[in-house]
């Protein structure tokens, strides 16, 4: 859908959408959180209806210029009356010709097996399920919106996430929407705890040397003074961080331009406490040395060794 236009007064619009359970009154409360206003089970038919009534609000009475901002998240799923994916594009269609309106699509997605838990966990029956298991439901459902997954401006799988979580990655994709800026976050992480999902860029620094194995750097962290001197003691270290810079510093304006408004760069190593937390924590430094907005996060920090 359209970007955010960025000029004083518009009206910007999400449409919260996704698998059941993945997570929608979750978001819709952290959209409430930020400042939208958050309206939930909107009838299609009645959603650019609703659209068009805020757009009339801010306009001035009588020159019709807009002066303020309004923020506004629709959820919309497959319980939603009238629901359909030919119907539900339109709708998107439709709000994308509005004045001074822009929008995206979110869709929430979550992996099966946590779908099934949670309904079995709430003892709620999946709305396509009927009289059949909760893994025949989802699988329906994830048939019927694989076209609106693929048309979604912004996708986010909630798998393993706590509604803390949820809210800082729709804050860094939305926050700044206005603006039209870049949000970067830097997580490390741990390989034998797998990948995180939001990962746009991967790096591995198993390469480098390992202060796993110096007894007194083991129960430390890639935070303590005394790994990173291990770590940037290694001849590998500096050759390397350099490139990375180099790497990335060129894709930013790119990443901008092509409307991305939130980047996630993923360092790991194996046990995600001291190299990749040393790495993490240097480009988080030289992102805001170049004046980049970062946050950092060490996912697996705290895990046991």
């Amino acid at each position: 859908m359209s970007e955010a236009s960025g000029s004083s007064g518009s009206m910007f619009v999400v449409l919260v959408t996704g698998m059941s359970g993945a997570g929608k009154s979750q978001a819709l409360k952290a959209l409430e959180d930020m400042g939208f206003e958050a309206i939930d089970n909107v009838p299609l038919s009645l959603v650019r209806t609703l659209i068009a009534g805020g757009e009339r609000e801010i306009q001035g009475p009588e020159t019709g210029e807009v002066d303020v901002e309004r923020r506004i998240a629709i959820g919309v799923d497959i319980r939603t009356r009238d629901f359909g994916i030919e119907p539900f594009l339109r709708c998107c269609e439709e709000i994308d010709a509005m004045d001074h309106v822009s929008a995206r699509i979110l869709f929430l997605d979550c992996d099966d097996d946590e779908l099934r838990r949670r309904y079995e966990e709430t003892r709620h029956r999946h709305p396509l399920a009927a009289d059949r298991p909760v893994a025949d439901g989802i699988a329906r459902e994830r048939t019927l919106l694989v076209a609106l997954r693929d048309r979604a401006d912004i996708m986010i799988d909630t798998t393993g996430r706590g509604p803390g979580e949820l809210k800082r990655i729709l804050e860094g994709h939305l926050a700044n929407h206005s603006q039209g800026e870049l949000s970067v976050f830097v997580t490390s992480f741990a390989y034998r705890r797998g990948l995180p999902r939001e990962a746009d860029l991967v790096f591995d620094v198993r390469f480098l040397a390992n202060p796993h194995y110096v007894p007194e750097l083991r129960a430390k962290t890639g935070r303590d003074q005394g790994v990173g001197d291990y770590i940037e003691q290694d001849p590998a270290f500096q050759p390397f961080f350099d490139s990375l810079t180099q790497l990335i510093r060129p894709l930013l304006p790119r990443f901008r331009a092509e409307g991305k408004s939130y980047l996630t760069v993923a360092v790991g190593c194996t046990g995600g406490r001291h190299r990749s937390v040393f790495v993490a924590e240097r480009l988080m430094m030289w992102f805001e040395g170049i004046g980049q907005p970062v946050r950092v996060q060490h996912r697996d920090a705290d895990s046991a060794s």
